[in-house]
């Protein structure tokens, strides 16, 4: 959703006839995940994905069928089926896909936006098999309890899908005769750069592109500043400072960069003792005793030491700035993929 989000809020303003398709559920090499989504409008309209390309004109065109009989669908693409809707996957992969209107959405589509914007997560519930009735009733749960929407759940329902909020993919699961499908929005990953340097300039809007928010931490207003940083979360703070109140959770990926000692002790300090997911420096192999040794000064237990990714980034070989960002990304990547 946050993928094709300015898509659908300009379509909707315009008054666009739009429809949505949602994988619900893949077996196999499936080249895109639960949660993935395609959006299409009547008038030709396209933003997003479900596939790789090997369904996708099928999934557009099933999309514009159910939008036009103005019920949802589920449409399965496997292999070993032949129909025109149901096109195997090149890679080998089953996927079902949830078409719906997208006027199912209108009851909390601002709602949506809106927890977008934030990083709690929380997950969108659909009906897939019951009543005609409920099929295009929705609701949002989310972990603060605020769950607008006008499907009916029951307590004990949203408390289990409460506690699955942190899952990194949705789910289905049944309620009183109804087959539900929850869509999940985990928290968005979080990039701490410390130190406002030349090679965060061009990890920041690659980061960006990749879904990481991003933070950037240096006690030197010539360096941090939006000129530099557009879009970026910019704190003119000691790393110290900084990344206390930031409260580094298991969504959080801190990239130590400023080559400082002043800046990147006290920083890989906090942030090697907090929950944070990744944690990397810049530096060289030499330099890595040192460091250690320094850390251990600052009473950094030494069973922390196996989180540190130093030097940051996968080694591909590139020496320069460009090229050590797109180590260091792809190293997030990696991370992020493994983890989850």
């Amino acid at each position: 959703m946050r993928d094709i989000l300015a898509h659908l809020t300009s379509w909707r303003e315009r008054g666009e006839t739009i429809g949505l398709a949602t994988v619900i559920e893949t077996w196999g090499s499936s080249p895109r995940q639960v949660g993935a989504k395609l959006a299409v409008t009547l008038n030709g309209g396209i933003a997003g994905s479900v596939s790789a390309g090997c369904v996708e004109n099928d999934a557009i065109q099933a999309t514009r069928a159910a939008l036009k009989s103005g019920l949802p669908r589920v449409l399965r693409t496997a292999v070993s089926d032949g129909s025109v809707l149901s096109e195997g996957l090149t890679c080998g992969g089953i996927t079902r896909i949830l078409l719906e209107p997208f006027a199912a959405y209108e009851a909390i589509f601002e709602q949506i936006q809106a927890r977008l914007a934030g990083r709690d997560p929380f997950g969108v519930v659909s009906v897939l098999e019951g009543p005609a009735e409920f099929l295009l009733r929705k609701r949002m749960v989310s972990l603060d309890g605020a769950d607008p929407g006008n499907l009916e759940l029951s307590e004990s329902t949203r408390q289990v899908i409460r506690g699955r909020l942190l899952e990194p993919a949705g789910f289905t699961l049944d309620e009183d005769g109804l087959r539900l499908f929850v869509d999940l929005f985990p928290r968005i990953p979080r990039l701490v750069i410390v130190g406002a340097v030349h090679i965060a300039e061009f990890l920041v809007p690659m980061a960006s592109l990749a879904g990481f928010e991003i933070v950037i931490v240096d006690p030197r207003p010539a360096f941090a500043t939006p000129e530099r940083f557009p879009g970026a979360t910019l704190r003119v703070e000691w790393p110290g400072e900084a990344l206390t109140a930031l409260s580094l959770d298991t969504s959080t990926y801190v990239a130590v960069l400023s080559h400082d000692t002043k800046l990147d002790d006290p920083a890989l300090q906090i942030a090697l003792a907090s929950d944070a997911r990744y944690v990397g420096v810049l530096g060289s192999r030499r330099s890595l005793s040192q460091r250690l040794l320094r850390l251990r000064e600052l009473g950094v237990p030494e069973d922390r030491f196996a989180r540190l990714r130093a030097p940051i980034g996968l080694h591909l070989g590139g020496r320069s700035a460009v090229e050590i960002a797109v180590s260091i990304l792809a190293e997030l990547i990696q991370a992020r993929s493994v983890s989850a």
